[in-house]
């Protein structure tokens, strides 16, 4: 089996880069999606994997459920703990792993994940610890986006400029096709599986680009660590992206599709 302590640790100083609880608010209706599907009650215990700023974990809070937040990345940890403290929201918050939950079997009504644990490189693993903490009659909810959509567009743009990733390791995109899915996790889940969109609207692609790059930690970082000639490649590069998707009055429309996965713990 493929050990990817290394990569892990390169991801969470990733999206410990930047400011991404600014990058979250883009995908809003993402989250209440995920948490209107999953229809909350009082009292349940949620677990989001890979929580990011706690986006979706403050929706489920707020409904009544008992949260706790789990994400690889230490500064989004902090910023999470910190908007549960402004907002009032009784959320437990640590620093994990969505390939090794430190939580009991079986032991939430329901688990999420707002395009979080699709970043995961075992993929394997990533999908038999989301079976092995949900309880038998437990809901699952995830998001993932799609390999054709704008945003497989976008990392198609920004993978040319990467290296590779090391043998063994999923790619996040493939999350986003249906029988890929039901591969990973149809034995352990009955399936629900929709195809949706979330739409993203900018004043402009100048300053949809300015802000993006500066607080999304994958581009910031990649910017920060490619040769000046190369980064301005890729700024190019992105721009072009991007400029396609500008309307005639200059804003910036990103229909971005993406999976809402929902199942049931058989």
């Amino acid at each position: 089996m493929p050990d990817f302590t290394e990569l892990k640790q390169l991801h969470s100083m990733i999206w410990s880069a930047g400011a991404f609880e600014e990058v979250a608010d883009s995908i809003g209706d993402v989250h209440a999606a995920i948490v209107e599907a999953l229809a909350p009650e009082p009292g349940e215990r949620w677990l989001d994997v890979a929580s990011g700023a706690g986006h979706v974990a403050e929706l489920a809070a707020g409904a009544g459920a008992q949260v706790t937040g789990i994400d690889l990345s230490p500064r989004l940890v902090d910023v999470a703990k910190a908007r549960a403290a402004t907002g009032g929201y009784a959320i437990e918050y640590r620093v994990g792993d969505a390939e090794n939950l430190d939580v009991p079997d079986a032991s939430y009504d329901v688990v999420s994940s707002s395009f979080g644990m699709i970043f995961a490189p075992d993929h394997a693993a990533a999908a038999g610890e989301l079976a092995r903490v949900t309880r038998p009659g437990g809901r699952l909810g995830f998001s993932a986006w799609t390999p054709e959509g704008s945003i497989g567009d976008m990392f198609n743009v920004f993978g040319r400029f990467q290296p590779p990733p090391p043998p063994g390791a999923g790619i996040p995109l493939s999350w986003g096709n249906e029988e890929y899915v039901h591969e990973r996790l149809g034995d352990a889940f009955d399936l629900r599986i929709e195809r949706r969109i979330s739409r993203a609207e900018e004043a402009s692609v100048a300053e949809f680009w300015a802000e993006f790059s500066k607080s999304f930690g994958p581009v910031r970082m990649l910017l920060d660590n490619l040769p000046p000639e190369r980064g301005a490649e890729l700024e190019t590069a992105a721009l072009e992206h991007y400029r396609a998707l500008a309307q005639p009055d200059g804003r910036l429309v990103d229909d971005r599709e993406y999976l809402l996965v929902t199942g049931v713990r058989r």
